[in-house]
């Protein structure tokens, strides 16, 4: 098969380096990496499996490769190509270019057992981080503001500058976290808050991990999934959703419809009369990327197979009052969930 690719990860897949001015040709039995002079070292040292080729026109390379190789048919994903640097090759080859969506993401849908280790490390430096996040902010978080609270966070998650993000972290108090994916705002967290909604994830070796916890805010709090909460409204809520967030984990098999396992979380929120406030899908992906195939929703119907790693993360928002989620990474090993 011939293909291009331009999004660094989708690259990083093929040959285990990218940048971020890069692009890889795959035109046969050959492969070819190209990027500037100022990646020439480490893509030299780097790259596997494709030959390195240093050009600052990178598209004006790819068009003289496509010419020499007098292929007729060249795969790409649109998603990862600017309308410019597509046309930059295509208005100069006579070459039929196949759009196909998600091309690497597809490719990369079943992971290796060496990703899946990769993966369940990510995760438990992710929960060590939350452990560690968790003594800070008991410590010095309390009279600080989200947004202070927020940049804690990242250097806690990174150790200070150790690991990558995955993204930047979610940290809502009360009210705020009744937005799934809130911003920081001048809300400080006090003793006594009825909520704290904490979402994060650090990367190692470039690969995502991805965690959310909901606690209510006392001496002592831990970011662990069993939580007490003095407003009876918040616990029969948050019970809701750990035991949709269980159930899911649980019951979900291989050979499933992704829409199945979506349900396993939200047919028991809707039950429990919540699923209004249940306004996203189950999980997703993650990988090199912290949303990839496959997506947990009621419209997929993908099949859950062996080697697939993607998130359970059920959710109830209620406007202006609170918000909860709780989410956890697995990988379908044995025809079953674990959650690594």
């Amino acid at each position: 098969m011939n293909y291009m690719l331009k999004d660094e990860n989708a690259i990083y897949y093929e040959c285990r380096y990218s940048c971020d001015n890069a692009l890889y040709l795959r035109l046969g039995s050959e492969a070819f990496f190209i990027t500037d002079s100022r990646y020439t070292i480490d893509a030299e040292q780097n790259v596997k499996g494709a030959k390195v080729i240093i050009n600052g026109d990178l598209y004006g390379e790819a068009v003289k490769l496509l010419k020499k190789a007098k292929v007729k048919k060249v795969v790409f994903d649109p998603k990862e190509w600017s309308v410019a640097g597509f046309e930059k090759i295509t208005s100069q080859c006579k070459v039929t270019f196949k759009a196909e969506l998600d091309f690497s993401h597809k490719k990369r849908i079943i992971k290796s057992d060496e990703e899946l280790e990769i993966l369940a490390k990510a995760a438990k430096l992710g929960a060590k981080a939350f452990n560690a996040l968790a003594k800070e902010f008991n410590q010095s978080g309390f009279g600080e503001s989200e947004y202070a609270l927020t940049h804690t966070a990242k250097s806690i998650l990174g150790s200070f500058g150790k690991y990558e993000l995955s993204f930047d972290p979610i940290v809502a108090v009360n009210s705020n976290a009744a937005k799934p994916h809130a911003m920081p705002t001048k809300k400080k967290l006090k003793k006594g808050d009825l909520l704290l909604l904490v979402d994060a994830g650090l990367k190692y070796k470039r690969y995502c991990s991805d965690r959310t916890r909901t606690v209510e805010v006392g001496k002592g709090f831990k970011f662990e999934t069993r939580q007490t909460f003095k407003s009876k409204k918040i616990q029969k809520a948050y019970d809701t959703v750990l035991k949709a967030h269980d159930n899911a984990i649980a019951k979900a098999r291989s050979g499933m419809k992704a829409k199945k396992v979506d349900a396993l979380t939200r047919d028991i929120i809707t039950k429990a009369g919540f699923g209004e406030y249940y306004v996203h899908s189950t999980g997703h992906g993650v990988g090199l990327d912290i949303h990839e195939m496959p997506y947990i929703s009621s419209r997929s119907d993908t099949i859950i197979e062996d080697g697939m790693v993607y998130t359970i993360e059920p959710g109830i928002y209620i406007p202006g009052e609170f918000g909860i989620r709780i989410e956890d990474m697995v990988a379908m090993v044995d025809g079953k969930a674990v959650v690594l």
